[in-house]
């Protein structure tokens, strides 16, 4: 990921130098956002069993931006996560019971904790009028799953790919900077992860969410 966003930005800047009439915009953003997630769990053994949950909470992260305008009416840009989204640690407690007497005798605890890296978002920009924009995209992010589990087992990570649809409002000031409010969409697929060491199995059946973003930048 890391890779493919220093290949974009030397794009742009080579396109830049090349191109000084097109103009190029940089930024900071603050995002504020509402998520709801659902999936399942899938335990194997003798008997396979299935839990389904879902879940919702609220996130805030900053980001850095760079975009390209195309003559008066659109721009492509990328917006870029450079902190981690990191997730509360969910534990689960669980008790051997006596076959006798029913009194808990030993336990284990499960802990879980997710955390986002590298959200990145791939957008093209269209100007409804000299101020109001609406904006879509295609969004990635990696999962890195962080566990402590009984078994001793452990899923892996991998990505989550999605889309952004977005509208906000750009006012320009003097010396080329701008300010900006918007309120965006996210979707993203789904995913699947399978445990190192039985046939317990995770899967995220969906994933999105609203968010407000306030930007400020400055156009060279």
């Amino acid at each position: 990921m890391r890779k493919l966003i220093a290949i974009i930005l030397s794009i742009f800047f080579v396109h830049s130098n090349a191109n000084a009439e097109i103009g190029l915009n940089v930024g900071v953003s603050g995002q504020l956002g509402l998520f709801a997630a659902s999936g399942s769990e899938t335990t194997g053994g003798l008997a396979t069993h299935k839990d389904d949950g879902s879940e919702h909470g609220a996130a805030g992260w900053g980001s850095i931006f760079i975009e390209k305008t195309l003559g008066e009416r659109l721009l492509v840009g990328i917006d870029y996560v450079p902190s981690a989204l990191e997730t509360d640690t969910v534990e689960t407690a669980k008790s051997d019971m006596r076959t006798d007497d029913s009194s808990a005798v030993s336990g284990s605890t499960n802990k879980v904790q997710i955390d986002f890296e590298d959200l990145t978002t791939l957008y093209v920009g269209l100007n409804l009028t000299e101020n109001f924009y609406a904006k879509a995209g295609i969004v990635k992010v990696d999962v890195i799953t962080n566990e402590s589990l009984e078994t001793g087992s452990t899923y892996g990570n991998t990505d989550l790919d999605g889309t952004l649809l977005g509208i906000g409002y750009n006012k320009s000031i003097d010396n080329g900077l701008f300010f900006r409010a918007e309120g965006n969409y996210m979707n993203f697929d789904g995913a699947s992860l399978t445990s190192s060491a039985n046939s317990n199995k995770i899967s995220l059946t969906s994933l999105d969410g609203v968010s407000g973003k306030i930007s400020i930048g400055k156009t060279f």
